[in-house]
């Protein structure tokens, strides 16, 4: 038995001896082989000691059976009190539990997934409490306040009626109106979601990335550029060159890349002049060059039709 080990006090003799009683114990909780050497004891009280030995568990490096035994007072017989498997000091540890919602990246969902939203999700408002209503004054206000309630008595009142009695009625322009100021969902972007979207686009596709530093120009004078509609045309808008690494994604005004559509005009291929015929003069060609005066004639080796002349 190793060197005992204590907390506040001296361990019980009797519990600190009943190595035999702890091990017995551990091997019937564990599977067989796979309870070591006893590693140490502590003192849990008066008369109460934890033993513990090593685990051989695979994937349990550094985990301890302990195992406590105790005995009532003027008591000579020790019992068990618990048996269970702890990590210890230098213990294989799974990582701390984090919630779902905060283990979830973009680009997690798949077909099929369902990803709830909080009732009171920050990025999220009502429909009818937008920070961009208009005015209480204003004709519009006035018309958006009952807006909802009107919706829903149109389409309680029309569920009792024949189909051509709801030929000649304006549910249309009113359901078309309550869509356009946001009444017709329950929820819609916060202005803190605006923002928190606003900054999650400026990093992806911003002034700071390094396509950006390199582009010669920025998206704000590309013809490529489609703006979106809101406040948000203000600082965004669309790439829409297939060619562009932002194909399809919202880019910041002040990014850019090298498909920018006035970065370079493509020079034309040059073409050869054509070539000049002239069918009107002609060229002389001698054919046999002038000899220059002073020069001396060279005799020329006599061909088979002299030796026949002189024959």
């Amino acid at each position: 038995m190793s060197a005992a080990t204590t907390r506040s006090r001296t361990p019980d003799r009797l519990c600190a001896e009943a190595v035999d009683l702890a091990r017995a114990a551990a091997e019937e909780a564990a599977a067989p082989g796979v309870v070591g050497e006893h590693v140490s004891l502590v003192s849990e009280g008066d008369r109460v000691v934890t033993h513990f030995f090593e685990c051989k568990e695979p994937g349990y490096r550094g985990w301890r059976w302990a195992v406590t035994v105790t005995r009532a007072s003027r008591a000579k017989i020790v019992t068990l009190d618990e048996t269970v498997l702890l990590p210890g000091p230098d213990a294989l540890l799974a990582p701390e539990w984090v919630p779902w919602s905060e283990r979830l990246r973009p680009g997690d969902m798949g077909p099929g997934d369902l990803l709830p939203t909080e009732a009171d999700d920050l990025r999220l408002e009502p429909g009818y409490f937008a920070e961009d209503a208009p005015p209480p004054n204003s004709v519009v206000a006035e018309t958006s306040h009952d807006l909802a309630e009107r919706v829903e008595a149109e389409d309680a009142e029309l569920t009792d009626r024949r189909p051509a009695d709801t030929v000649m009625n304006a549910r249309g322009r009113i359901a078309s109106l309550a869509e356009e100021l946001g009444m017709r969902r329950a929820r819609i972007l916060s202005r803190y979601g605006l923002h928190t979207a606003a900054d999650r686009w400026d990093e992806s596709f911003g002034a700071k990335t390094p396509m950006a530093q390199a582009a010669p120009a920025s998206c704000a004078t590309c013809g490529f550029l489609v703006p979106v509609a809101g406040s948000l045309r203000q600082a965004f808008g669309i790439c829409a060159n297939e060619f562009s690494p932002a194909d399809g994604r919202v880019v910041s005004l002040s990014y850019g890349c090298g498909g920018h559509s006035e970065a370079a005009v493509m020079p034309k291929t040059p073409r050869p002049a054509p070539p000049v015929l002239d069918s009107v003069g002609a060229d002389v060609f001698p054919l046999h060059p002038q000899r220059d005066e002073g020069s001396v004639a060279v005799p020329s080796e006599p061909t088979p039709d002299d030796d026949l002349g002189h024959s």
